[in-house]
């Protein structure tokens, strides 16, 4: 009996092969997009469920309150917390500091290594986590000052094919530091990428005991992981109880010196493997995702299948009237409904099942492309993962039963003596279905489009907005890693007066951080001098040289600049408007000549610039402060007044490496690097603009069949009609009137609920664009004319009909 259904349901597919074509390549289209969506969303939500402690390790979040307000969010937060809590609480089995620090030369022998990615860890670092230690003792790895631990990648790149244990190598050309772990490659679903680790205990010699930092809670940059204790249940410790524990420990420990400037802070647990969609603080080991990009995404994926799979509900409803006498003759000779119903069924399996195989090609063929528009790195392996098959079995389980349930059920609840008479006809339910079903597909296609529409514009205003400064013809070269301290300065001068001598060069400064950076110099306490402690508040702090201001073309609203001139310039600060009126000055000039209290010295404010836009238009300004550091130990940015960017560039290389030699030249354009900044945005721009042309290429094909169906059961009408006086125009007119109608209702739909999407999605952005009309009214006109060019070549050959020939049809 099933061969059976499967000969008769292949025998249907073949002779309407206009019906079949379009429902497959509209299921596949829908299936594929599904599965490529589900892979990038699978994959971000399985960031750091490697772990098998993972759902008992929780990461300490820091919030430091000025005056009863929040100020600022920490991820690396201060550096007694981990120890501390450990020591202090029972429900703390275990905890782990983890530090940034910049790039490192590595050296050894002939063979020099730059070194990206390099932390500090305390020595359960490995016991904590879930990264496998290839080579050395997980107990004693990270517990000897002087030595490191590597990534097997890096360790190969450094001593190929020899064992790199107990190997000693230099870093920055100084220091001796001997091998003693090698770990595997941290997975791409990690939080946390490290090439090297260095121990704590390294850490604390560095900076010295009388300063240990284990002891130090106003001194951030620690993130500190905490592993809960199982109880005797085998359950980890509740992390709300943990908390409110802090929060009188927190008082008693530094409550006092907190008190003294007003301020507060304020100790949470993050759990793991919420932190990638999650967490955006600062000291962030890496940029993480977007929990709403994701989701946002995940909804466009259930789109695109229900619109395919409605099509199939549409046409195959739409085709009842065709298939009623062979219901009629089929029940006439003995058939049950559950046997019509098995070869309904079967046919939905089979088309399903085919437009699968499409899909999987499709998907085969498109992930380069996906790759490129979504920053992923899915490979072809990807085909042997259960990661690709689950989904995949799932959409074609769900789509055989969901698209081929209900015309099954429409299709043999004919009755056999009235089909045979020839008195089926449409149901006025049936028709309001199909409308229905056409209404949800295009609403849903519009609120796509009017949110791609939104994402470009937004991303479009934030490029267009003036920075307050002037980043264009500006090439950056990153910091020399290896310096000595002692000659830095006059290396420093020395190759800016070389370079300042070349036409092509207009000016160059040096910063701790560039525009387009987060200053991670995070400095609390500072006030008016004279003033009392709690009147204190944080600012960020950019270290500048003498020409940062000229380089970018800072506005001066009151004051002056930082010049050599002037002897105290060294103990002088530049305030930014908004950092001004946090000292208490609405009125820039107020502020001029103020002594400032900064960390216990006194300094200068002498000027005050206008606000600008340190980091994207995303962020809000913040309170800034420009200090003077002569030798500043950072980016040096050069402004170019040469089109000959080849010549320039080399000319600058040359001196690089005659003033900084073993440090690797670096160098990118400021306004390439600002806008890297919008990336994130400009990806999930380009991946939602496709996937809703997918959405609405589906839509239309469902369109397509669906006007097919419709002008057919209307030949005889439209035969009358003609015969009787009407116009081509007048009878196309009346075809695109009823799916005019159709996709008015869904833009009527779809405006209140994508507008509300919209206003939503732009709350994240400090400075947005506002909502205009026509990025509705766009999105509409564009769908309609895109669906009336759909009907209309079943519209216009059935208007152009011989009326002889319509009349004799029926």
């Amino acid at each position: 009996m099933l061969q059976n259904y499967f000969k008769i349901a292949w025998r249907n597919l073949l002779r309407n092969k206009a019906f079949s074509a379009i429902n497959i390549l509209g299921l596949a289209i829908g299936v594929a997009a599904c599965l490529l969506i589900l892979q990038y969303v699978t994959f971000e939500l399985s960031y750091d469920n490697f772990h098998t402690k993972g759902d008992r390790i929780y990461r300490v979040l820091q919030d430091r309150y000025d005056k009863g307000k929040l100020s600022t969010q920490w991820a690396g937060g201060a550096q007694a917390a981990g120890n501390s809590f450990k020591a202090n609480f029972g429900e703390v089995e275990d905890y782990v500091k983890v530090l940034k620090r910049r790039a490192l030369i590595a050296d050894y022998g002939e063979k020099s290594l730059k070194v990206e990615r390099v932390f500090i860890a305390s020595e359960s670092f490995f016991k904590i986590f879930s990264y496998p230690l290839l080579s050395g003792d997980i107990n004693s790895v990270l517990s000897e000052p002087n030595t490191i631990s590597l990534s097997e990648s890096v360790a190969k790149r450094l001593f190929g094919n020899e064992n790199p244990m107990g190997k000693t190598i230099k870093l920055n050309q100084q220091k001796a530091v001997k091998v003693t772990g090698v770990y595997q490659d941290m997975p791409a679903n990690s939080h946390l990428h490290a090439d090297l680790l260095i121990p704590h205990l390294t850490f604390i010699n560095e900076v010295g005991k009388d300063n240990n930092p284990d002891n130090a809670w106003m001194w951030d940059g620690a993130m500190s992981y905490l592993l809960l204790r199982l109880d005797r249940n085998g359950e980890p410790a509740n992390p709300k109880a943990l908390e409110a524990k802090f929060i009188p420990y927190i008082q008693k420990t530094i409550g006092a010196e907190l008190k003294k400037y007003d301020a507060d802070a304020v100790y949470t647990l993050q759990p793991l493997r919420s932190i990638h969609l999650y967490s955006h603080f600062m000291e962030e080991a890496e940029p993480n995702g977007d929990g709403k990009t994701v989701y946002l995404l995940l909804g466009i994926a259930f789109f695109i299948v229900v619109i395919a799979w409605v099509n199939y509900i549409n046409l195959s409803t739409a085709r009842a009237i065709n298939r009623a006498k062979e219901v009629g003759v089929r029940k006439a000779v003995g058939s049950l409904r559950g046997q019509l119903i098995r070869q309904f069924m079967t046919e939905s399996f089979l088309l399903n099942g085919l437009a699968v195989g499409l899909a999987l090609l499709i998907v085969i063929v498109s992930i380069p492309m996906f790759n490129q528009l979504s920053g992923q790195e899915l490979t072809f392996s990807l085909l042997a993962s259960s990661r690709f098959w689950v989904p995949l079995v799932v959409l074609f389980v769900a789509g055989t039963f969901l698209s081929g349930v209900y015309p099954a059920f429409v299709l043999s609840g004919f009755q056999p003596v009235s089909v045979l008479k020839g008195k089926v006809g449409t149901s006025r339910q049936g028709i309001m279905l199909r409308k229905s079903l056409v209404v949800f597909q295009f609403a849903a296609s519009l609120f796509l489009l009017v949110g791609t529409l939104a994402v470009f514009h937004q991303i479009q205003f934030m490029r267009s907005q003036s920075l307050g400064l002037n980043i264009d013809q500006t090439l950056v070269i990153n910091p020399p890693i290896i310096r000595t301290d002692s000659t830095f300065m006059r290396q420093m001068l020395a190759f800016k007066e070389e370079l300042l001598r070349k036409p092509s060069i207009r000016s160059i400064a040096a910063s701790t951080v560039v525009p387009g950076q987060a200053s991670d110099w995070n400095a609390g306490g500072i006030r008016l001098k004279g003033t009392d402690e709690s009147t204190s508040k944080q600012y960020r702090i950019i270290g500048v040289d003498y020409d940062f201001m000229k380089t970018f073309d800072l506005k001066l609203l009151a004051g002056r600049n930082f010049a050599k001139e002037f002897g105290s310039d060294p103990k002088a600060l530049i305030f930014n408007k908004m950092a001004a009126k946090q000292l208490g000055f609405d009125q820039p000039a107020q502020a001029i000549g103020k002594q400032i209290e900064f960390w216990g010295e006194t300094y200068t404010l002498v000027g005050v610039t206008d606000n600008f836009h340190q980091q994207s238009l995303r962020d809000a300004y913040e309170p800034l402060i420009l200090r003077l550091i002569p030798d500043v130990r950072g980016f040096f940015s050069i402004k170019l007044a040469s089109n000959q960017l080849n010549n320039t560039v080399s000319d600058i290389r040359t001196e690089w490496n005659h003033f900084f030699p073993g440090n690797p030249f670096e160098y990118s354009f400021l306004d390439e690097r600002f806008n890297e900044q919008y990336r994130a945005d400009q990806r999930f721009g380009q991946v939602f603009g496709l996937f809703t042309g997918l959405a609405i290429l589906v839509a239309c094909l469902g369109l397509f069949g669906l006007a097919s169906f419709t002008t057919a059961q209307r030949t005889k009408e439209i035969g009358i009609r003609k015969v009787l006086g009407s116009s081509v125009s007048e009878i196309v007119t009346m075809l695109y009137r009823e799916f005019a109608v159709l996709i008015l209702v869904a833009f009527v739909v779809s405006t209140p609920l994508a507008w509300y999407a919209v206003n939503q999605w732009l709350q994240s952005y400090a400075f947005r664009s506002t909502i205009q009309w026509w990025l509705f009214v766009i999105p509409f006109a564009l769908v309609l004319v895109i669906a009336l060019l759909t009907v209309s070549f079943q519209s216009v050959k059935a208007a152009l009909m011989n009326p002889i020939k319509s009349l004799r049809s029926e």
